[in-house]
């Protein structure tokens, strides 16, 4: 698959009453493709997050967003742009990170969480000094991460609303 150079098309999703702050790694093709966080139909981010909080499974991008909003939720991802083949995390290279900072000022988020290693690992290298919080690494929602269930995801993802 070809490399290419992806800036980052969605925006971030949080209010003044954003209390954690999910960050993935970068937005997948379906992701890309539909202009909201975790698009993939496989991927389990929206049942994980309506479990824990104790909702339907939202279907629009307006109800996943009054969702995360309604529960103190902020997303985003740790990059901006890079070159990345497809979907795949392990390709991504030259790497531009996000600047989180408005997030952080506009909220009052005090907890950041990762989806995956992948997410983790960036935001480490790029992000984590410059906001001096450490990210608690959760397992990732994707369907690429099949060995862990959704009830086990579900369980393990109640630690951001704690």
């Amino acid at each position: 698959m070809k490399t290419e150079k992806v800036i980052h098309p969605i925006p971030p999703v949080y209010d003044e009453n954003s209390r954690v702050l999910v960050l993935g790694s970068f937005p997948s093709v379906k992701s890309r493709e539909c202009a909201f966080f975790y698009g993939h139909s496989q991927n389990r981010f929206w049942r994980v997050v309506a479990g824990i909080c104790g909702e339907e499974t939202p279907e629009s991008i307006d109800d996943k967003k009054a969702m995360l909003l309604r529960n103190g939720i902020a997303v985003w991802d740790v990059i901006h742009s890079c070159e990345i083949s497809g979907s795949a995390d392990s390709s991504i290279k030259n790497a531009v990170p996000n600047d989180i900072g408005m997030i952080l000022k506009g909220s009052k988020v005090g907890r950041i969480f990762t989806n995956g290693r992948k997410a983790d690992e960036l935001y480490r290298k790029y992000l984590e000094e410059k906001t001096g919080i450490k990210a608690i690494c959760l397992p990732s929602t994707s369907p690429a991460n099949a060995a862990w269930s959704l009830e086990r995801l579900i369980k393990e993802w109640t630690r951001i609303k704690e």
